[in-house]
Order: structure tokens, then C-alpha cells, then sequence
């Protein structure tokens, strides 16, 4: 068996891994990238960028072991959800992508909910203005004379898969985020597809994640050195190309991923859509499974804030300072929602808050704060899984969130529920990618690829820290709720 390559556009960074046919990571590489933001509620970027971190992560993998590279069978891609990608008749981009964390859209949502009553049910979700339909709409109203240019609309990773190979697919699950999917049947919604101005020719074809796409264009494959009979699957959006990666494929397997936003992720085997908890309930990039999904929209991100507040630089240096002091938590509040809030609020108005401060504050209160914070949150979403019929018994943690055992413990303790980190659960939606990739070209059982890694370690809750992070779980919700008038100043 040969090699597979993963490829994750993400929204901080593109992410290549390269592994062997034992799941071994023969080579990685990352190159970041920057958001713009030129207006309140704005969050855009430049579509050419993520070919270009593309381009870098393969030179820096050639470089690091040039015979792996020939020998991949196969590339699959991950990437983040509903941003709006917008591409002329000539496949050129015609303005910058609007992301995930965009929240300009609102008024649009309600459009769109007025226009489609029974969307929460079609699409699994209720309107929110990080979606890519409200975004068109948007578009239609704001920018008619480059709406009116729009011959096709993409995700991040299929404009990746378009520069491979030449092909306009994706995968349900990048789909399902566009809001525009009959999630039930797998297929476009034709209800959905009209309210938001576009048609079905306007939108990629569907595919199941493990399924080939296309082959590499003669100039990729010349280009890299690959065979141009390399094939190119669906993939996954990031949530469930993550899923994949650690083998949370079957009814109930749960985790959180924490990343620059974060997701509390359950998956089921049948559709059950809860749009009035703010669940998303979406098709997994696997064949016939779906997800019960918490989104948030502040993660680690906000670690990356707090640390620039103090000025460290290097994250990894700031927290193992913070746990060789032992730290203990702190009264100080803080509300995570520097890009707004999906899961349970849909604020794209929400701001960060710090609540509490004295003359005495210390920077190190002022981290641990945040990383309760984010914890907090995640209480909410697991609240809302709770509502929805779901209560995990432990819960696994992955993405660069997890290599923090500070973090991961105030995690348990909020939580009430033991924390797992799996062996190389940083790899993340590239591993998952590859293991598509693996599934379209040797045709193994899903059970046999995607299998769960070893445990690395496991973090149970502290009785003792139990009642004090209960009491400021509830100052933390009281917080929101008398600071939500004022966020829709902004």
C-alpha cells in the first residue's frame, strides 16, 4: 500500500499531512494565514492565498521526503465550512471569500426563515449569519453587479479541488454547512436553492466523502511529480473530517474540537434535527451517518488574543509557565465571543468581555480566566446536547486546545464529565482527509480505517472545583444575558 495526502484549509493555517499505509505521519507541514477584516462584522479572505499555503505545504513535504510524495495513491481534503466562494463563468474569483465567523447577514436570516418556514427541518439548522445562503443574499442585495458575475459557488476546499482537478464537487457535510441541503435526503434542497437567488447549476455536485471527484490535471501532476492518475475524493468539512481522524463514526460517539473556533460533536446514525436548541444537525462526511454538532465560534482563538494582551508571543512558552504555578481559578469572568456566537445565543453582536477586574489583577488570572471562559461555553453547548437527548458519558478532546493539561483539567472540572486526549489527536481534519483518501482508493470497510487511537491520557473532574465552577457557570450565563442589549449597539 502506498502513501495518502490530507489537505485541511483552514482558516488560520492550510495543513498537509502525508502518511503510509500503517496510518504512520511521514511528513506534516503548516503555513498560516490572516483574516481581513475591513468592516464591523466583516471576515473575509482571499481564495488565491489558500492555493498558495497549498503549494507551500507540497514543496515543504517534497523537501522532507520526495520519494513519499510519488508514492501517494491518493489526496483527500478538509477544509472550513460556509464561506462563500464566488467564481465567474471563467472560474475566476470574483471577490473575497465571506467565512464562517461573518456575521453581516442577519437581517438576511431573517429573510430567509420568513421565506422558508420549515428551514430548521430541511437544513438542520436555524438561519445564522455565518451560513453561506444568507451570505448570497446579502451579496444580491449589497454587491448586485458581482452577484450578477456568480457562475459558481464554492466551498474552501473545493476551490482547492478545483485548482487540482479541474472538477466543481464537494462532499455532504460541506454541503449541509452551506444551508442549502436537503439534509434527510442527501441533495440539494430546490426550496432552499431559490429563496437564496441561486440554481442547482450554480452548485457543485454532491458526493459522499470517500467518493473520487477526479484525477490531478496533467499540470498539477507535472508540476509535483504525481502520476495524473491520482485521485482527488469528496472529503469532508473540518467537523467531520476531524470526526474521522479520531474514528467518531458510530451512533454516540461524541468529542469536542477545539481549534480557532470550537465544536461539541455527537454523532447519529439517523436524522434528527433540534433547530430550536441552535444544534446543527448535519450529514457526516460518511455514507449514511449525520452529527448532532454544538457550534461555537471562539476557541483557541481566544487564547491567541489573551496571550497578545500580554505580551507573549509563544502560546506553548505562556502555558507552561502557567502550569508549572499551579494556578488556581479565579472569580474573574470572561465572556468569549470576540467573533460573536452560534451555539446557543446566534449573536453575530456578542463581544468579548473581562468581568471582574481589579488593581490586583495579574496577567496569569487573566489567562486562566479565558480558558475558563471558553470552558464555560462549552457548558452551554453541552446543556443544549442535554436538551436535545444527548449526555455523553466522557467526552474526547482534539485540536491544538488539547495539548494544554492546564486546560484540559479546568475542561473536566467544568464540564462534569472525564476528558480524554487521544495519541495524535492534534493531527486533526488532514489526518481525517487521508483517511478518505484511504477509503476511496482501497476500499476497506469504515470500521477497519477509522478506527479510534490509542488513549494518551484521561482527565476525571475534581469534586472540589465542582460547586465553584457551577456557581460561575451561572454568573457566566447571568453575564450574557444583562450585557445582550448592549452588544446590539455594536
Amino acid at each position: 500500500m502506498g502513501n495518502f495526502l490530507g489537505i485541511d484549509i483552514g482558516t488560520s493555517g492550510v495543513k498537509t499531512v502525508l502518511v503510509d499505509g500503517d496510518e504512520n505521519v511521514l511528513a506534516e507541514a503548516e503555513i498560516a494565514l490572516t483574516v481581513e477584516r475591513p468592516h464591523p462584522l466583516w471576515s473575509e479572505q482571499d481564495p488565491e492565498s489558500w492555493w498558495e499555503a497549498v503549494c507551500a505545504t507540497l514543496q515543504s513535504i517534497r523537501a522532507a521526503t520526495p520519494v513519499g510524495l510519488l508514492a501517494v495513491e491518493a489526496i483527500g481534503l478538509s477544509g472550513q465550512m460556509h464561506a462563500a466562494v464566488l467564481l465567474g463563468a471563467g472560474h475566476e474569483v470574483l471577490r473575497p471569500a465571506i467565512l464562517w465567523n461573518d456575521g453581516r447577514s442577519q437581517a438576511e436570516c431573517a429573510e430567509l426563515e420568513s421565506a422558508v418556514p420549515d428551514l430548521g427541518t430541511i437544513a438542520g439548522v436555524k438561519a445564522m449569519p455565518g451560513f453561506t445562503a444568507p451570505k448570497l443574499i446579502w451579496l444580491k442585495r449589497h454587491e448586485p453587479e458581482v452577484f450578477a458575475r456568480v457562475a459558481h459557488v464554492v466551498l474552501p476546499k473545493d476551490f482547492i479541488r478545483l485548482r487540482l482537478t479541474g472538477e466543481l464537487a464537494t462532499d455532504m457535510c460541506d454541503a449541509a454547512g452551506t444551508l442549502l441541503l436537503d439534509e434527510a435526503r442527501r441533495d440539494w434542497s430546490d426550496k432552499l436553492v431559490a429563496a437564496s437567488g441561486l440554481s442547482r447549476e450554480t452548485l457543485p455536485r454532491l458526493c459522499e466523502g470517500p467518493e473520487v471527484t477526479g484525477t490531478l490535471s496533467p499540470e498539477v501532476a507535472r508540476h509535483w511529480g504525481f502520476s495524473n492518475s491520482v485521485p482527488v475524493v469528496a472529503g469532508a468539512g473540518d467537523a467531520a473530517a476531524g470526526a474521522i481522524g479520531i474514528g467518531a463514526v458510530s451512533e454516540g460517539d461524541a468529542f469536542i474540537s477545539l481549534g480557532t473556533s470550537a465544536q461539541y460533536f455527537l454523532v447519529t446514525e439517523s436524522y434528527r434535527p433540534r433547530p430550536e436548541n441552535l444544534l446543527h444537525t448535519f450529514a457526516h462526511g460518511l455514507p449514511g451517518r449525520w452529527f448532532q454538532m454544538a457550534a461555537l465560534l471562539n476557541g483557541a482563538s481566544c487564547l491567541a488574543f489573551a496571550a497578545r494582551l500580554v505580551g507573549e508571543s509563544d502560546i506553548g512558552r505562556l502555558m507552561g509557565r502557567l502550569e508549572a504555578i499551579v494556578p488556581p481559578a479565579t472569580d474573574l469572568l470572561f465572556l468569549p465571543y470576540l467573533s460573536g456566537e452560534r451555539t446557543p445565543h446566534n449573536d453575530p453582536h456578542a463581544r468579548g468581555v473581562f468581568f471582574g477586574l481589579t488593581g490586583a489583577t495579574t496577567p496569569e488570572e487573566l489567562i486562566v480566566s479565558v480558558l475558563q471562559g471558553v470552558a464555560y461555553s462549552l457548558r452551554d453547548a453541552q446543556e443544549c446536547l442535554a436538551e436535545a437527548g444527548s449526555s455523553p458519558g466522557q467526552i474526547a478532546v482534539i485540536g491544538g486546545g488539547a495539548r494544554s493539561d492546564l486546560w484540559m483539567q479546568i475542561l473536566a472540572d467544568v464540564l462534569d464529565r472525564p476528558v480524554l486526549r487521544y495519541r495524535g489527536g492534534a493531527k486533526g481534519p488532514a489526518f481525517g482527509a487521508a483517511r478518505l483518501a484511504r477509503l476511496a482508493r482501497t476500499g476497506e470497510r469504515i470500521e477497519e480505517v477509522c478506527r479510534r487511537p490509542a488513549v494518551e491520557s484521561m482527565l476525571q473532574p475534581r469534586a472540589d472545583r465542582l460547586n465553584f465552577h457551577h456557581v460561575q457557570f451561572s454568573r457566566f450565563k447571568s453575564l450574557y444575558r444583562a450585557l445582550k442589549p448592549e452588544f446590539q449597539r455594536f
